[in-house]
Order: structure tokens, then C-alpha cells, then sequence
């Protein structure tokens, strides 16, 4: 029997949730305390939202920016452009205005649409880029009285105004463009990855697997990392089509602005970076039995490696299954994900076994190949201790930048991520580090990210960053910037004697620095560009940072 062929467009699926469950709501944090919207009405206003935009003037193709926060008429510019085939660049609000610059003009937006608390940093960029013809201001509670010099600017809501409530979504192949997303941290200028409808389909379904992130409609999903990253992992997508009710912290990050919101609206499930389960972490610390959050059942963690003892904490605290993912903005991100019971003969393992699944990088995800190579691209065997540079290629895994071809780092389909480590015996990937962010001294390897998480472990530390610098006789050695909890007083001795019970002597960092602060990227991982460019070898100054 013959069956339909049905192109695997994100069209099919982005309505399903107001369908099933259109009375579930869709809660956006403001100024003021929330602001709420069922799924019935953000579809019916998604439908509107793509009206206005094709009568603008836009064609199928064309490419439309989003500037905004997480809230939900950012949902709607995720929903809209899916059914007509507009294409979402999702601009990173924390970027610098050179690189916003560059990449409005390399991906040739046509049209941004701006939360009105954003719109100062974008007039700034208001003579210098050409190719955006009209901007489109979302404002939240507190900010109705916006003004600007952008020439062709218009209130959101006036926009969509008086348009019907019902888009008949196009057809077209599903090999077609549907969102481009900057990386960022990296030399030059950011590099453009194009999602495709077929690729962010499937890795739509694969996020709600069981066995990964197991979202349900049953689910209250917190969705910390930012929707301008990697598409929001590709989370919107998905709670559009499950219906589950989203929880949406537009610009108020607070740790206990986010703890109060979680424990308000019932969260069960949320995903973000280290930095910030560790910040939830001190804020419920900070405030012992004051928050509600008996709903909570799991937080996906990407980003960088969490330390084993924050993922020990949520478990044995709160029952909170700390889940980690590892993938990149050119992986759509999806690639691995670690849980404490992750095959059928892990049931009768114990909580310190299912704590050491969980500290792995995870299995890989159904679809994807993923393989450990050597430097002349030869596979390594899968023992636990060969380490190589981890390679992947599957459906949602790009082949090339946007208009910017890097051929070193594609070969056989294979993407080559830059980052290193092992497979063990059981098929887990365990990333040792980024390649650039490993510490080689003396002519032997020392993973940053390893020495991090142990110093995390040492009781009223906060947070950890380790960077290598240069060494007359050794060639680099590793340094570590650690920030204390409230009222703590942990020697450099006690935090070196801790990481001697894991690490060899040589391996322990020369100095330890307390600061204040430590510099984090635009999507929440430590900086560790910034801070190596702070340091220098004559006395490992910071003169950027403040030091305790």
C-alpha cells in the first residue's frame, strides 16, 4: 500500500496545541507581575500576526528578525512565520551592536520585530541597517508610551489589529528555510546556521521522546534559555504542538524573580544553563522552606557540564532530575542527553550509579551518528579512554554556515563540534572539554571543565572558572576565578586539597582567584575568551574584574 506524501512542514504541527488544549495558558512574567493568554487566543493572533506581515509586503523566503525576550508574542513571531514561510532570525539581545550589525545585514532581515524595552539598543543601529524597511515595537505593561527615530515603526498591536483570526498555511518543500540563528563566542564574525521545516520537524518529535526531554502536554514548562538561542533548543516548537502550559520570564532572569515564578505557576519542567540552576540553587537556599516547587520533576542543563554535586543536590533536596544535554547551535542543538536511569539495567542501580549516568554527557539521540576521530580522521574505539574530537551528522545536523562556507568543519556530512572526549563501553559520550578551553601543560591534557565541577564541590563555593595561561616552562597552566556563597570563607589551600583527592599535583591549579563576578556569554556559559584576554602571566592580573 502506497502512502501519502506528506511534506514534513512545521505548519503541520505549530496548531495542534491550540487545538487539543486551547484553554491552557500561556504566561508571560512583566513589570508589573504576569501577563496571560490561552493557546486558542496566541493562535488566533499568530494567524493575524502572519496576515499583517505578508500584507506588508513580504514574500515566502524573505527573512524577518525577532529582538525580543522570552514572552509570548514572541511565541507568535515563532508561529506566524512557520505557516507562511517567512523566515525567523532570531537576534541575540545580548550581542554587541557590531555584531548585531553584521549579522542584520548578513542575513538581509527585511522587517524586526522589538520588545519596546529593547528598542534603544536598536535605534542605535538605526543608520546602519539598510536592508530592515520597517520595525514593529511589542510593548509589555510599563512600556505602552515607547517612542523612536526609526523611521517606519508601528505598535505590535495596531500591526495585527482588525486582521482575520484564520491564515491558510502554504505548501511548499520541506527542505525550505525556516529560521537562522548567529553562534556566539567564536573568532570573526558570528557564523549563520539555516534551519530547515523537515530538519526542526524531526527534531521536534525527538525532543518529546520519553527517553528524552519527555515533555507532555501534561506539562508547566519554564523556558529559561533564551528563545534567540538555537531556536529556544527547539523547545517553543515543541510546546506548541504538545500544549502545554509555558511559563515565560521575558527579561526578569533574577534567581528569585525565577523561583518565585516557577513556584507560582507550578512548574514541572524547565531548561536552562549551569549558571543558572546554580543561581535557582542559592536562591532557594537563601529562602528554606519559602517556595513551593513540589511540582518540579526535572530541569534540562546545556550549555557546559553541570557539577555532579549541584546535580546530587537537586535530587536529594528537591527530587529534581537534573537532565543533561550536550548539542550546539549548528546541531539544531539536540545531540545527547544524560539520565540517571538511562537503559532498562540501569533500574536496579543505585543512587550513586544513577548520579554517575547522569554527571555523562548522555546517548545519543535516535537519528543522529555520533563518533569519536582522531587527528587524521580516523575512528577511535569506544573504551572509555580513547579521546578524540566528537563528530556527528544526522537530519537536524547543518552542513554548512549561511553564506560563509568553513569546510574544516564539515567532511562526509560528518560536523566536526571542536569539542573532545570519550565514548565508554555503554555507547555514553563523555565531553572532556571544549578543544580551545583545554589546559595543555607539559605536553599532557588537563580538562578545564573537569576541575571546575570539583571545585564546585567544595562546600560555599558558588561558581568556578578555569582558563589556561601562558607558562614559560610548562607552555600553558591552569588557573581557576572562583566565586564564594554569601558569607563564606574557603582558603585556596582547602579548595586545592579537595581537587588533590581527583586530580594529580600537576594538574591542580597554580592560583586561585576570588572575584565578584565572572564574565558570561550571551547565552549564559562562562566566558572564557573574556576572561583569558583579563589575565596575563605577570601576576595573572585581572584588570577587568574585580577581584576579591
Amino acid at each position: 500500500m502506497a502512502m501519502q506524501h506528506t511534506p514534513l512542514l512545521m505548519s503541520r504541527i505549530i496548531d495542534r496545541g491550540a487545538t487539543i488544549s486551547p484553554h491552557t495558558e500561556i504566561v508571560t512574567a512583566t513589570e508589573e507581575g504576569t501577563r496571560r493568554v490561552t493557546y486558542r487566543e496566541t493562535r488566533d493572533r499568530s494567524h493575524q500576526l502572519a496576515h499583517a506581515l505578508m500584507d506588508s509586503g513580504l514574500q515566502r523566503g524573505d527573512v524577518v528578525g525577532s529582538f525580543m525576550w522570552n514572552g509570548s508574542r514572541h511565541l507568535e513571531m515563532y508561529h506566524a512565520t512557520a505557516g507562511t514561510g517567512l523566515v525567523l532570525h532570531t537576534l541575540n539581545t545580548r550581542l554587541s551592536l557590531a555584531d548585531l550589525e553584521y549579522i542584520i545585514s548578513h542575513a538581509g532581515d527585511k522587517l524586526i520585530v522589538v520588545d519596546a524595552d529593547l528598542l534603544p539598543l536598536l535605534e542605535q543601529l538605526k543608520d546602519r541597517i539598510p536592508t530592515v524597511e520597517r520595525i514593529i515595537v511589542a510593548a509589555e505593561p510599563g512600556f505602552e508610551d515607547w517612542s523612536t527615530t526609526i523611521p517606519n515603526a508601528m505598535d505590535y498591536e495596531e500591526f495585527i489589529a482588525g486582521k482575520p483570526t484564520n491564515y491558510q498555511w502554504e505548501t511548499f518543500d520541506e527542505y525550505s528555510p525556516l529560521g537562522l540563528c548567529y553562534t556566539s563566542g567564536t573568532t570573526g564574525n558570528p557564523k549563520g546556521v539555516e534551519y530547515e521545516h523537515r530538519a526542526q520537524y524531526l527534531h521536534t518529535l525527538t525532543i518529546g521522546l520519553t527517553d528524552s526531554m519527555n515533555l507532555s502536554s501534561t506539562d508547566c514548562m519554564c523556558l529559561i534559555v533564551p528563545m534567540f538561542h538555537a531556536m529556544g533548543w527547539g523547545l517553543p516548537w515543541a510546546a506548541l504542538m504538545l500544549g502545554c502550559k509555558q511559563v515565560l520570564p521575558h527579561r526578569f532572569m533574577q534567581p528569585e524573580r525565577v523561583a518565585q515564578l516557577m513556584a507560582d505557576e507550578g512548574v514541572t519542567v524547565s531548561a536552562g544553563v549551569p549558571t543558572i540552576w546554580q543561581g535557582l540553587q542559592a536562591a532557594i537556599q537563601q529562602n528554606p522552606g519559602k517556595l513551593d516547587l513540589s511540582k518540579l520533576s526535572r530541569l534540562t542543563c546545556g550549555g557546559s557540564a553541570p557539577p555532579a554535586s549541584m546535580i546530587e543536590w537537586y535530587w536529594k533536596e528537591l527530587g529534581v532530575e537534573i537532565i543533561q544535554g550536550w548539542g550546539m547551535t549548528e546541531m539544531s542543538p539536540l545531540g545527547t542527553l544524560a539520565r540517571r536511569v538511562g537503559k532498562y539495567e540501569h533500574l536496579d542501580f543505585s543512587d550513586e550509579k544513577r548520579l554517575a549516568n547522569g554527571a555523562k554527557t548522555g546517548l545519543v539521540m535516535p537519528g543522529l551518528e555520533l563518533d569519536i576521530f582522531d587527528e587524521d580522521f580516523n575512528p577511535l574505539p569506544h573504551d572509555g579512554e580513547s579521546v578524540g574530537e566528537i563528530c556527528v551528522r544526522g537530519p537536524w545536523i547543518c552542513s554548512e554556515y549561511f553564506n560563509n562556507p568553513h569546510p574544516d568543519r564539515f567532511r562526509d556530512n560528518w560536523l566536526f563540534t571542536g569539542d573532545v572526549g570519550v565514548i565508554d563501553e555503554e555507547e555514553y559520550v563523555i565531553v572532556a572539554d571544549r578543544s580551545k578551553d583545554l589546559v595543555k601543560s607539559g605536553g599532557e591534557w588537563i580538562s578545564s571543565v573537569d576541575l571546575e565541577n570539583e571545585i564546585c564541590g567544595v562546600e560555599g563555593v558558588a561558581q568556578a572558572c578555569v582558563v589556561a595561561q601562558p607558562h614559560p616552562r610548562w607552555g600553558e597552566r591552569p588557573v581557576a576565578l572562583v566565586i564564594l556563597a554569601t558569607d563564606a570563607d574557603v582558603s585556596q589551600e582547602a579548595i586545592l586539597e579537595h581537587c588533590s583527592e581527583k586530580f594529580a599535583k600537576w594538574q591542580l591549579p597554580d592560583e586561585v582567584l576570588y572575584v565578584d563576578e565572572i564574565p558570561l556569554t550571551s547565552t549564559g556559559k562562562l566566558d572564557k575568551k573574556t576572561v583569558r584576554a583579563s589575565l596575563n602571566s605577570d601576576g595573572y592580573q585581572l584588570p577587568d574584574l574585580r577581584v576579591a
